[in-house]
């Protein structure tokens, strides 16, 4: 997703952090919506994925999904599957390119995804 006019700017990756990329258009307005609602625990998101998205200091907040949802498909890649919990309902799922130390937002919502229910 090329950024555009009146586009929000995101930092540069410095040092050892990784880089973020949304990888869908609906994370790109999920992360917009979890922005608006709740901005400090978003950014704080913001701040662990960059850091550490593998971190399991925090099973409860951030941890890697299991069973089907263990992993997913990106440029016809397989990368390991990590969800963080932004507030009660709301969730960003990433996939970890390891390789490229970049994390990829599949899905960001306000709201707690449905696959998990089954």
């Amino acid at each position: 997703m090329s950024p555009k006019r009146g586009d929000a700017v995101a930092p540069p990756a410095v040092g050892d952090e990784w880089h973020l990329r949304f990888a869908t258009s609906e994370a790109a307005k999920g992360w917009s919506d979890l922005c608006a609602e709740a901005a400090g625990n978003t950014q704080r998101c913001f701040e662990a994925l960059r850091a550490d998205p593998l971190s399991q200091k925090d099973p409860d907040r951030q941890h890697r999904l299991r069973g089907r949802l263990a992993t997913g498909s990106l440029g016809g890649r397989e990368h390991t599957q990590w969800e963080y919990e932004v507030t009660a309902g709301g969730r960003v799922r990433y996939l970890v390119d390891e390789s490229r130390r970049t994390v990829h937002l599949v899905y960001a919502s306000t709201r707690h995804p449905r696959d998990t229910d089954v």
